[in-house]
């Protein structure tokens, strides 16, 4: 099983949102990063067969998935930025009504629909949708992106609203799901990426900035994070100047992490760099909203 983009570009004129991408994947997890107007969702939803691509396109198995239609639907899981549902319905009776959709036999359906309400910790729940919380709405949403066991399942934001729990529960759940799955994970959470990707795409003004495995990406910095002990006053000017990317206090003074090119100062010991880092690196300020 193979997804390919080839050379994929989306413009909304006069803005390029996706700007000639070509990538490889095979099973495996992949973790998405990337600023506000990076091209993110944009990206996923032409993955889903949702845009057209202005130029070039995407291939599932050498076919390109705008020409498969259903073909390409019923092997696709989605879970979208803004994940909309009835609000009158229950879980139970929402997760039913995409199964139909999906085309799912009704006894297969209720079969995976009772699993998964029970994955994502909603079996006991028969209340109205409308009553939930954002965290269980975010569960719900889940819980239909895997309900035809899709071979390419693509996740946007899928952990906003989430508890550090649930969070916890959702990586693990993501981990064993993949081991035969293509799965392309879009995030600001950054540790939720560290803890599960394979591979990471880091996405900046519409193209893949980098693209690789965790510990080789993170190699990229090494020698350019630095911790300095400082007092509070100090450490407000340092901000200002430099990217901070942790800052705690201990005995009325003030440990930064910063992100240098260089050793910021005399007194700064040199860190063991994380994706984060990277992040913060190659995104020390706002891009603007997607």
């Amino acid at each position: 099983m193979e997804l390919s983009l080839d050379r994929l570009t989306k413009h909304f004129a006069p803005k390029i949102a996706v700007d000639c991408i070509s990538a490889k994947l095979s099973p495996g997890v992949y973790g998405l990063l990337g600023a506000n107007g990076a091209g993110k969702t944009t990206l996923m939803r032409m993955l889903c067969g949702i845009l057209e691509p202005s130029s070039g396109e995407v291939l599932f198995d050498g076919r390109n998935i705008m020409g498969m239609g259903s073909r390409y639907r019923n092997i696709l899981g989605y879970l979208p930025q803004d994940f909309g549902c009835y609000p009158d319905y229950t879980a139970r009776e929402f997760l039913m009504y995409i199964a139909a959709l999906k085309g799912l036999p009704r006894r297969a359906a209720i079969k995976r629909s009772e699993e998964l309400l029970n994955i994502v910790d909603l079996d006991a729940c028969g209340k109205k949708i409308r009553t939930f919380s954002g965290g269980m709405r975010q569960r719900l949403g889940i819980a239909q992106a895997l309900l035809n066991n899709p071979g390419v399942l693509v996740l946007d934001e899928p952990t906003a609203g989430l508890d550090p729990k649930e969070r916890v529960r959702f990586r693990n759940l993501i981990a064993d799901y993949a081991g035969d799955k293509i799965v392309i994970l879009s995030t600001h959470i950054v540790s939720d990426i560290e803890a599960i990707a394979d591979e990471v795409f880091l996405m900046k003004k519409g193209r893949f900035l980098l693209q690789g495995a965790i510990p080789e990406l993170v190699q990229r910095i090494s020698g350019k994070v630095w911790e300095l002990t400082v007092s509070e006053q100090e450490a407000r000017k340092w901000e200002e100047t430099v990217t901070v990317s942790n800052l705690r206090h201990s005995n009325e003074q003030v440990i930064l992490r910063i992100i240098s090119e260089e050793q910021p100062s005399l007194n700064a010991v040199p860190c063991e760099a994380a994706l984060e880092d990277l992040y913060l690196y190659h995104f020390p300020t706002a891009e603007g909203a997607e």
